[in-house]
């Protein structure tokens, strides 16, 4: 497998990096920044920052508020509104009812990735993540890819585990180092998927295929559901296969962390052969 332009280091389980002959990693992120105040969060926003969410008191109307939500109009950014009670637990500073949470890393989008690894004669290999909200999962599913030289991960702008302090520790810095694609629409970034030929996996304990019985040696995306809903019923409608892990003990599924791994291991091996 060729070294993916978008990112820094190539697979280390094949071509480990030394430091004084032991296994190095980059350093951990430093703590996800909060900005608070509404002109503060405009700058931020106008300097182009990548920011995971801001919070919004919920009966917050002023001009300057008024400018702020103009502002976020075009911008893939969650925005929730809450009392001014969970403001005031987040600090105790003049927030004027505007709280912004500054990622720890930077955003791409999938669209300009895949061309790229065409032109580079790579055979994408994608993650998409649906619905995972727990940051430490998110940490360690990232930390797989980045070890597999997984392309890319996908995940929604909302209703995903935030690119914070936590999910960049649990990666062990892969959050850096793996392309995060973060996508206003979801099944959009699929269909763009779909639509630059790769084959779209679901993984689901309901799926009667179990995962070898797939070829995975083309351009593939795998698509990871939350572990209680599973995959969104649209997305899973658009997957051209579904693939389970045998279970043989009494609890139902694995971890989705573990269970990206068992599938990602296997186009490896498949694609090694």
């Amino acid at each position: 497998m060729e070294r993916n332009p978008y990112q820094p280091k190539r697979n280390p389980i094949l071509h480990p990096a030394k430091k004084d002959g032991a296994r190095f990693y980059p350093p951990k992120s430093p703590e996800t920044d909060m900005i608070f105040g509404i002109r503060s969060v405009l700058e931020a926003i106008e300097a182009g920052k990548e920011i995971d969410k801001i919070l919004i008191r919920n009966e917050l109307q002023s001009d300057l508020a008024k400018e702020l939500f103009a502002a976020l109009q075009d911008k893939d950014i969650p925005v929730q509104r809450v009392p001014v009670e969970k403001l005031n637990r987040l600090t105790q500073k003049n927030h004027q009812g505007v709280v912004a949470f500054v990622a720890a890393i930077e955003y791409q989008h999938i669209n300009d990735i895949i061309p790229t690894l065409y032109e580079n004669g790579r055979i994408p290999l994608i993650v998409v993540l649906d619905g995972i909200t727990d940051v430490r999962n998110f940490g360690a599913i990232a930390r797989t890819c980045e070890c597999i030289g997984v392309d890319a991960i996908v995940v929604p702008s909302r209703g995903s585990a935030a690119a914070n302090a936590d999910a960049v520790k649990t990666s062990s810095g892969a959050l850096h180092l793996v392309p995060i694609c973060r996508e206003n629409q979801l099944l959009d970034a699929v269909r763009f998927l779909k639509n630059s030929g790769l084959k779209i996996i679901g993984a689901t304990e309901k799926a009667t295929k179990k995962y070898m019985e797939v070829s995975y040696n083309e351009p593939t995306a795998f698509i990871m559901g939350a572990e209680d809903v599973g995959i969104s019923p649209e997305i899973e409608r658009m997957c051209d296969e579904t693939v389970s892990i045998p279970i043989f003990g009494s609890i139902g599924s694995l971890n989705v962390s573990v269970a990206t791994g068992v599938l990602l291991y296997e186009v490896i091996r498949q694609r090694q052969q």
